[in-house]
């Protein structure tokens, strides 16, 4: 009776001990997941703690001001631009297409202009030189007559080459140079200049003769040889220059010019009827 009674108790002690393990497994698996979060988190900060440094030195604060050389000694395919850059406007004046034509053309036209600028301040220095040289003490300062009208050269001095026609508008009467030139009629001096076109140096006088409006041009004088300015009267016969070969001229000669009430008229035969 004892002997079965006995197992019994023995079960009792096992449950016991049964109880008190149970407690004991539950609490490691709880700790195990625990200890890997921690591990995990400390992981973590210490990336973020190294990263974050670096990551935020590498990039310039806006509080610094850099230059474009500094950017591009950290990278040089980076490019700052001023906020303030704005686009400059395009001025059509400021460029032009021309073709080689036109550039042949623009030079033909600068070298044209150069030469005349050295014509005419060698004919400046010339005018300015030889005017000197015009003593008219050894030429009569009234030419031969006592009409209205008087040849422009002194007879005997001069013969006639050319005359109006064909596009020419004067005589030429061939003289040497140095030669005095004289007013064919007294009147007031229209222009006065040592280059006029292609007469070269040259005087025009304004006349009335016989109630006739009479125009008179003389060419081709040497320079500095004028002895009027313009707006200066002039009497009939007056010493006003000296034959010479400026302007469009091949040789020594005077081109003399006659309008009368602004139509042209041949020169020598309008002298050879009132000249006296």
């Amino acid at each position: 009776m004892a002997a079965d009674i006995e197992p019994p108790a023995k079960k009792s002690e096992d449950r016991g001990v049964a109880r008190r393990t149970a407690p004991r497994i539950s609490a490691r698996k709880i700790a195990a997941p625990l200890r890997s979060v921690a591990i995990f988190g400390a992981v973590g900060a210490l990336v973020a703690a190294v990263a974050l440094p670096a990551y935020a030195a590498s990039k310039p604060t806006d509080a610094t001001a850099q230059t474009v050389q500094q950017l591009a000694a950290v990278d040089a395919q980076s490019l700052v631009v001023a906020s303030e850059a704005t686009a400059a406007p395009l001025v059509r004046g400021a460029f032009s297409a021309t073709t080689p034509e036109e550039i042949e053309k623009k030079k033909a036209e600068e070298a044209a202009a150069a030469a005349a600028r050295a014509a005419a301040a060698a004919a400046a220095s010339t005018s300015t030189s030889s005017s000197g040289n015009f003593n008219t003490a050894g030429y009569a300062l009234v030419a031969p007559g006592s009409g209205q009208v008087r040849y422009p050269l002194p007879l005997g001095s001069w013969n006639v080459s050319r005359t109006v026609g064909g596009g020419h508008n004067g005589a030429d009467m061939l003289a040497p140079a140095g030669t005095p030139i004289y007013a064919a009629a007294a009147g007031v001096v229209r222009a006065s200049a040592e280059s006029i076109g292609g007469y070269g140096v040259a005087v025009m006088l304004d006349s009335v003769v016989g109630g006739q409006r009479v125009q008179t041009t003389y060419g081709h004088m040497l320079y500095g040889s004028r002895q009027v300015q313009a707006g200066q009267t002039v009497a009939a016969g007056q010493l006003i220059g000296y034959v010479g070969s400026t302007g469009r001229s091949t040789a020594n000669h005077l081109h003399f010019e006659v309008w009368i009430n602004g139509g042209l008229v041949e020169p020598m035969s309008w002298l050879s009827v009132n000249a006296g």
